[in-house]
């Protein structure tokens, strides 16, 4: 069978015929999945056929048997692990991806993605207010972008006091100090797992998990050394956001190397109103994101900014007989990310980006704080909830009287089905942790979430 248009014709018609079916159900359905990942295995059938089966055949069964075992992901009542849904124009975008089907790693291979991935790096550190000779790799997700800030650091300390890493690897160098808040996300420990720098050293932090000053200012002091110290842009919890500017600044006068964990808080820069909140943070080192939180593009799409452009390329650079380099010092793509062969994950970023523009980006963010703030207003009008935290961002974390009510609550609010709110634990108790991430989410999105609560209450 030779390769032609035709091959794939009735599969994409049948693929999009499932897909707007989807899209289109999402504002009524329940949220949760209603048959369990054994279940729906067994409605696929697990025995491996011995003979070919028509391409169309194959869709048709993807989309009707898995259809039970979805989550509402991109729904507006979905308040889930900070979470976004799919703008329609990163969705297209994300489509035509795949069938173009260029492995984008060279700007000479695959001259389209890449120029389409640098306009929008440009935009994000235009829209970001962050400098703009930094590099920007889109990685798969927030944590492969905190790898990706985290493993640069380590490069650049080292380089500093003469260590040659790619020569001599890490056994016998010298031992890198890497100083947390007490609430950072588990992705930066396992960033630093991966690449071989161990467990990070605790810095206390305050009631709304902000990083204290004064702390990590006697953290630096304790020792020497190649440093690196992690802020956050956006506590998983409370939404919060570390003081940047006094911080960042006590860090490099320590010769440390700083990097931000803002997987969903680094868009608030995109807000004149909110950016205030984040100011110095132009002044740290590194800096990570997820684009299919708050900027609401498709999975997978990470981004990581560097601002030593050397660091991030001696890093991940390859240089090979076989491959066909850059042309110019804008450098490959492939020299910004941990991955080789990789999908054009920029171009959503830049779709999402062209069909909201400056103005858009930041209405969207505002959006969000804003019916972030009306569900915590509305919660707590509820009979024995509390709000436990200031509305910094998209973050509202919530309880009742005791941690057995919490968890009860919890656990209907599941079986109810029409919005999804999950349990965390925080400060040592019991929380219901809303997030609000989804572009599509409006006035009666919370009041039904309100609602939920409210019953599950009763």
């Amino acid at each position: 069978m030779s390769a032609n248009g035709d091959n794939y014709k009735n599969v994409l018609q049948i693929a999009a015929k499932h897909a707007q079916s989807w899209l289109d159900a999402i504002p009524v359905r329940d949220v949760n999945p209603s048959r369990n990942a054994n279940e729906v295995a067994m409605d696929y059938g697990t025995q491996l056929p011995d003979g070919p089966t028509e391409p169309s055949i194959v869709v048709e069964k993807l989309a009707t048997a898995g259809e039970a075992g979805l989550m509402a992901m991109g729904s507006g009542r979905f308040f889930g692990w900070v979470i976004g849904g799919t703008l329609p124009a990163s969705l297209g975008a994300d489509w035509l991806v795949s069938a173009w089907d260029q492995n984008s790693a060279s700007r000479i291979a695959t001259p389209t993605t890449a120029a389409v991935e640098e306009i929008a790096a440009n935009w994000l550190l235009d829209l970001l207010g962050l400098p703009a000779t930094a590099d920007v790799g889109f990685p798969t997700g927030g944590m492969m972008a905190n790898f990706t800030g985290l493993i640069s650091a380590r490069q650049k300390v080292l380089t500093d006091v003469g260590w040659d890493l790619d020569r001599l690897g890490l056994n016998g160098a010298p031992p890198i100090r890497v100083f947390v808040g007490a609430e950072r996300h588990d992705t930066v420990d396992r960033a630093l797992r991966y690449i071989g720098l161990g467990a990070p050293v605790e810095v206390d932090v305050d009631d709304q998990g902000r990083i204290e000053v004064g702390a990590l200012k006697c953290a630096l002091e304790s020792g020497s050394g190649p440093t690196i110290v992690v802020l956050q842009a956006g506590n998983l919890h409370s939404g919060a956001f570390d003081p940047f500017r006094q911080a960042t600044e006590l860090a490099h006068k320590h010769g440390a190397w700083v990097h931000v964990d803002g997987a969903f808080g680094l868009w608030a820069l995109a807000s004149p109103e909110l950016r205030p909140a984040l100011d110095g943070i132009e002044l740290a080192d590194s800096w990570a994101t997820d684009a299919h939180k708050t900027l609401n593009v498709p999975y997978d799409c990470g981004v990581a900014i560097v601002a030593h452009p050397s660091a991030i390329r001696s890093t991940f650079g390859v240089h090979a007989s076989y491959l066909i380099l850059a042309d110019d010092d804008r450098g490959d793509p492939s020299e910004k990310v941990p991955e080789f062969s990789r999908r054009a994950r920029g171009v959503p970023v830049w779709a999402a980006i062209l069909s909201l523009g400056r103005n858009g980006v930041s209405e969207l963010v505002n959006r969000l704080v804003a019916n972030a703030r009306l569900m915590a207003q509305g919660l707590s009008e509820i009979e024995g909830c509390v709000v436990l935290n200031e509305i910094a961002f998209t973050q509202v974390c919530f309880a009742f009287e005791n941690d057995q009510r919490t968890d009860e609550i919890c656990a209907r609010l599941i079986d109810d089905k029409s919005v999804w709110i999950s349990g965390s634990k925080w400060r040592g108790r019991s929380v219901l942790r809303v997030s609000v991430s989804n572009w599509s989410t409006n006035s009666d999105d919370v009041a039904a979430a309100v609602a939920a609560v409210r019953r599950a209450s009763l």
